[in-house]
């Protein structure tokens, strides 16, 4: 059960907030361009590649079109000590997709192939190389793209179960995942299977690994506002792991958005807007009373202390 890598979202704070309240067996970074780390602003993007121990092990994505510098990237990799080098084929991002990485290598699997090779030149046998992609660019095509991928022998491949068309407008349609462990198995390869789309819980993940076959499960938007995620248990199988939502008091949970905020000015504020924050305060600030109220004077803040005071003033009522 692992994090997945969320742009402005799974940053080093978060991460950290995760790792100490319900921490996945792997987490992700951020996806970061490997071509910025050595052609444009090194010490911004290296923000981005913070982490600490107690988020290990952790896997440090990249995306880019240039087989070069995916090799330095994937040699920083390992001299930072990340525990695995992703790269990224699944962003639909057009800025990313112009520079021919991303979804876009769907459409070019010998390049794609090359990257991979070029990933596994840097990491030097060190650490595994992975890649997360979709079932295909504008139609599903899992029967020709995968075996390309599982030809270059990646650690892990996760299969996010919508093309890039359809982005994230349409459910995810978890057969393909199932498809994708099935082609693996016929082409004989070791590659582990990770599905990843609107899985909502680790009960709804269990099941769909029943569902598929796949060998692990990429939880993303699910963590937004709630990152004791990988702690909590269901209403079925995991009946006796963990505590359960209703558990978690709208006190605890404030006091985390306020950690949460703090660290993300602490390691952050220097390089990124806080109004970033402002989006996990709608995800944390929902369905209770006074929820509304209270996330409009947070929507109003401007640093960490301001949101420590108006949480405190809420909680006196």
């Amino acid at each position: 059960m692992v994090l997945a890598p969320m742009a402005n979202v799974t940053d080093a704070a978060f991460r950290r907030v995760i790792a100490k309240y319900g921490k996945p067996d792997v987490m992700w970074t951020e996806f970061v361009s490997a071509d910025g780390l050595f052609l444009g602003n090194a010490e911004i993007l290296k923000r981005d590649l913070m982490f600490s121990e107690e988020e290990r092990p952790i896997v440090a994505q990249f995306f880019t079109a240039r087989p070069d510098m995916m090799e330095r990237a994937a040699r920083l990799a390992v001299e930072l000590g990340f525990d695995g080098v992703d790269i990224n084929m699944g962003c639909p991002d057009k800025s990313v997709e112009k520079q021919g990485a991303g979804a876009a290598l769907m459409k070019n699997p010998k390049l794609a192939r090359e990257v991979i090779r070029a990933a596994k030149v840097g990491v030097d046998g060190k650490i595994p190389v992975s890649v997360k992609t979709r079932v295909g660019f504008s139609k599903v095509e899992l029967e020709t793209w995968l075996p390309e991928i599982l030809a270059e022998n990646p650690a892990v491949v996760t299969v996010h179960a919508r093309t890039r068309k359809e982005m994230s407008k349409v459910p995810a349609r978890w057969e393909h995942v199932k498809r994708a462990v099935e082609i693996r198995n016929e082409l004989k390869s070791d590659t582990l299977i990770f599905g990843n789309g609107d899985v909502v819980d680790l009960d709804d993940a269990r099941q769909k690994v029943k569902e598929t076959g796949a060998d692990g499960i990429m939880l993303g938007r699910a963590i937004f506002g709630n990152p004791f995620l990988f702690a909590l248990q269901g209403e079925g199988q995991m009946a006796d792991i963990g505590k359960k939502s209703t558990d978690i008091s709208i006190k605890e949970k404030l006091k985390v958005l306020v950690e949460h905020t703090k660290l993300f000015e602490e390691l952050l504020g220097e390089v990124k807007s806080f109004a970033i924050m402002k989006k996990h305060f709608k995800a944390y600030v929902n369905g209770f009373a006074g929820a509304s109220e209270l996330r409009v004077k947070l929507m109003e803040t401007n640093n960490a202390d301001e949101v420590g005071n108006v949480v405190e003033e809420y909680l006196k009522k």
